[in-house]
């Protein structure tokens, strides 16, 4: 509850903030409420679930680390064989590290303990496994988070802001 996404003025994500922090934001004039609910601040003002700095504000690149949490969280915590969603899951290496295979974004998905030991040490089209997506580095953890609160329904009006839909 009070989760507001913080846009830069060009509009991009910059991150998830209070909507205490956003609203000190807007009072002095630093942001724009961009999207709010019902609720009302003061006599004037809503409370906002969007707000959008009024100053450019550049944020040097960091790239996403590659562990474990991060991999399930990309993969929707499914096996990306079967779509398994439960407690049962690792991670499977698409080239497997025995040949090869490197720790990257681009070889490492999940997999139910299930599939991982069907699959063994041979690639998906040798052991005629399909994926349901073809694993990627993901852009950032905020696009993480926002997608997460838009999927359970609390913040639909930030997917125009973080999936571009």
């Amino acid at each position: 509850m009070g989760h507001v996404l913080v846009l830069n003025a060009s509009y991009e994500p910059l991150n998830i903030t209070s909507w205490r922090r956003a609203a000190v934001m807007i009072l002095k004039g630093k942001a724009e409420g961009l999207e709010h609910d019902d609720r009302l601040l003061r006599r004037d003002v809503f409370l906002p679930t969007v707000i959008r700095l009024r100053q450019f504000v550049r944020i040097p690149y960091k790239e996403m680390p590659l562990t474990r949490r991060n991999v399930f969280q990309r993969d929707g915590h499914a096996c990306q064989y079967c779509g398994y969603r439960g407690d049962q899951l690792s991670i499977d290496h698409v080239l497997p590290r025995s040949r090869g295979g490197p720790d990257t974004w681009e070889n490492v998905i999940t997999a139910c303990i299930r599939c991982n030991v069907g699959k063994g040490n041979r690639t998906p089209r040798e052991a005629q496994m399909m994926m349901r997506s073809v694993p990627r580095r993901p852009i950032s953890t905020l696009f993480f988070e926002a997608s997460r609160q838009i999927q359970n329904g609390r913040h639909a009006e930030w997917r125009k802001y973080v999936i571009g839909a």
